[in-house]
């Protein structure tokens, strides 16, 4: 009974804590094929307490990296929901809803399409998104958050080597919050297993992760007509945001997936001596992913989303079943460098249980199926003082062409590290694209678009010293994008909108310019800055940005009570300059074009008292403080849908180190 209670407690711990850990980079490029991990003797000294330098957090691409316990400007930034800095997004006024883009960033290493709903993916994690461990004591991490109105943010992780060989991690991060207007509840959850095992020889690895996650959002659809007005002109009666009306009343969508992953290799020939090392691996790599997106209403809203086939009790579901096989081999010569070559078989399905015929030459089928043969490969080597890295991947044969190619070069000097990269890439656009079907009769289509063309030149210097920077140039063709049409009554006034997909007739150039400096003063005084200059040339409002958007931190930091305590408090100013923000639709969970209304060019002024003691840091945040004292209410985090008001928010990051 004793060890029916311990197993139960241990079984329920890790669902307490958890953590995306904050990192910092210990080893990382030419030598990720090999293993990273400490030695034996470095996990279990009696008596001795492992430095923290131990606790190792390791990428998909075996980057290695340590737990990091420090407070920061960086760690305030990342302390949301994403766990992420999101200086490039604008959040909407609830947690865990979409984020609209301040800046664009564009994807050069797929071969595939995507289900689509790019919106509703912020939180979702990706196969490159799992991160494995090696600890030499079991660690957890605890992640606490309050929300908008009622409700309660939680991130949670528990990871231990059962062996220096084999080590396990479990996650979950759930969220809830009402939100202040109405229809904008949120609830997610997102679980992941991993198991990560090096034999004693160091000759196999093995790494295995299983993720499953949903996220619920209401879908009001933003504010209506009168109620917009009302909020602008700062009506007191609406001071309350729930008398305000939305568009949608009972409107809900769902984003849901689960993943299987395994990947895992062996070493047949491989040496290493105090001038040499050579190795030789043959890899396999397998995943299995079924994911859907559902839009569920119980009553039509013709007016705001147009006609309907069905007037109440309307349920759009898309799915995608998507599996991969891959085998390949990897070199690593301590003369010749890194080589990786494989090939991929990938099958895809994706569509719906109905096909719809809706006229003469207008019939749209039910699924796209296929099957893809694919070669991967990859080169790193350090020539002289620069790093080289080399990516590229071709679909060879299959339903679908699509290739990219991506380089890197890096130096490094005494205080300063500079990159240069190219990447080119061609695919598919994603899924919704090219079919969708709904009860909405406009949201019906099956497309025959061309792949979308992407070259981009990159730049990056970091340098703590000076000040990073960060310049890419890209080029788009036949660009593929949602664009926002009206809805019109019978008296030809607009009541609504709804989207349909567009392809680019013409070429599109972006720059992006963004610089980062945390000045220190007077001792204990910073002034942390970022700021973004975006330039988009086109033949017509497709790429939409601000041209400048900055960011703004001056605080002061120091240690209390006998250095027991690091306190960090301040303002930070965010703003970005006015353009034509997009547009969300609840419909495909997605942001649409829409070259009507300007919105931006108001500040958000956030006032921080954070601390840390021992290892753990306490974040408390007035967030949008200037809010209080604004004349009228413009601020909006897409059309129709307003930023939040004044809000108090406080939480915790609390490492355990058993």
């Amino acid at each position: 009974m004793h060890m029916n209670k311990n197993i139960l407690l241990f079984l329920l711990l890790p669902l307490w804590a958890w953590a995306q850990l904050p990192t910092q980079t210990t080893t990382s490029g030419l030598n990720n094929n090999r293993p990273q991990f400490g030695k034996e003797k470095d996990l279990t000294v009696e008596g001795e307490k492992p430095p923290i330098t131990d606790y190792l957090i390791i990428s998909q691409d075996r980057d290695t990296t340590f737990v990091d316990t420090t407070l920061t400007m960086a760690k305030d930034y990342k302390y949301n929901y994403l766990r992420r800095d999101d200086f490039e997004l604008m959040p909407f006024h609830n947690i865990g809803r979409p984020y609209n883009s301040l800046g664009k960033n564009f994807d050069f290493d797929l071969l595939t399409p995507r289900i689509g709903a790019r919106a509703r993916h912020a939180n979702y994690i990706e196969i490159d998104d799992v991160l494995d461990y090696h600890v030499p004591t079991p660690l957890t991490e605890l992640y606490f958050k309050t929300v908008v109105n009622q409700g309660q943010q939680l991130d949670a992780l528990f990871t231990t080597n059962v062996s220096p060989e084999l080590n396990f991690s479990i996650s979950y991060k759930g969220l809830r919050s009402a939100g202040n207007y109405v229809n904008t509840l949120t609830s997610t959850g997102n679980f992941k297993f991993t198991t990560n095992y090096v034999s004693k020889s160091k000759k196999y690895r093995l790494r295995l992760h299983t993720v499953f996650q949903d996220n619920l959002n209401q879908e009001n659809g933003g504010l209506n007509p009168e109620s917009l007005e009302g909020f602008i002109t700062g009506n007191e009666d609406l001071q309350d945001r729930g008398r305000l009306e939305p568009n949608l009343t009972d409107a809900t969508s769902f984003l849901e997936g689960k993943r299987y992953y395994l990947n895992h290799d062996y070493e047949i020939l491989g040496d290493k001596d105090s001038t040499s090392y050579y190795s030789a691996r043959v890899y396999n790599t397998a995943f299995y992913e079924d994911k859907l997106y559902r839009y569920e209403e119980n009553s039509a809203s013709n007016s705001f989303l147009g006609a309907s086939y069905v007037s109440s009790n309307l349920r759009d579901q898309t799915d995608l079943e998507q599996g991969a096989l891959e085998a390949g081999i990897t070199y690593d010569h301590y003369i010749l460098g890194y080589f990786k070559a494989g090939v991929v078989r990938q099958e895809y399905n994706y569509g719906y249980n109905r096909t719809l015929d809706l006229g003469p030459g207008n019939f749209i089928t039910n699924r796209l199926k296929g099957e893809l043969y694919q070669f991967k490969g990859a080169f790193e080597k350090r020539i002289g003082k620069f790093d080289i890295k080399i990516a590229t991947g071709i679909n060879v044969a299959g339903d679908l062409d699509g290739q990219y190619l991506n380089g890197s070069a890096r130096y490094a000097f005494k205080d300063v590290k500079i990159d240069a990269g190219i990447a080119i890439s061609s695919r598919a656009p994603d899924f919704n694209y090219q079919l969708f079907q709904s009860d909405y009769v406009n949201y019906n289509w099956q497309n025959n678009f061309s792949n979308i063309e992407k070259q981009q030149l990159s730049f990056n210097v970091q340098s703590e010293k000076y000040f990073d920077l960060d310049i890419s140039f890209t080029t788009l063709q036949d660009h593929v994008y949602f664009e926002e049409n009206n809805v019109l009554n019978s008296d030809n006034e607009v009541t609504g909108y709804n989207s349909r997909p567009v392809q680019a007739l013409d070429d599109i150039t972006y720059l992006k310019i963004k610089a980062h400096k945390d000045i220190r003063f007077l001792r204990y005084f910073g002034l942390d800055n970022t700021i973004m200059y975006q330039n988009v040339s086109q033949g017509s409002d497709i790429i939409n940005v601000p041209e400048f958007t900055t960011r703004n931190s001056l605080y002061y930091k120091d240690r209390l009570f006998k250095n027991a305590l690091l306190l960090q408090t301040g303002l930070t100013l965010k703003y970005f300059s006015s353009y034509y923000m997009d547009s969300y639709d609840p419909v495909l969970g997605e942001f649409t074009v829409q070259t009507d209304q300007e919105l931006g060019a108001f500040p958000m002024v956030d006032f921080f008292v954070n601390a840390k003691v021992r290892q753990t840091r306490i974040f408390f945040k007035l967030e949008h403080l200037n809010q209080l004292f604004a004349s009228g209410d413009n601020y909006f985090s897409a059309p129709r849908t307003p930023y939040r008001d004044f809000t108090v928010r406080f939480g915790v990051v609390w490492n355990f180190f058993l």
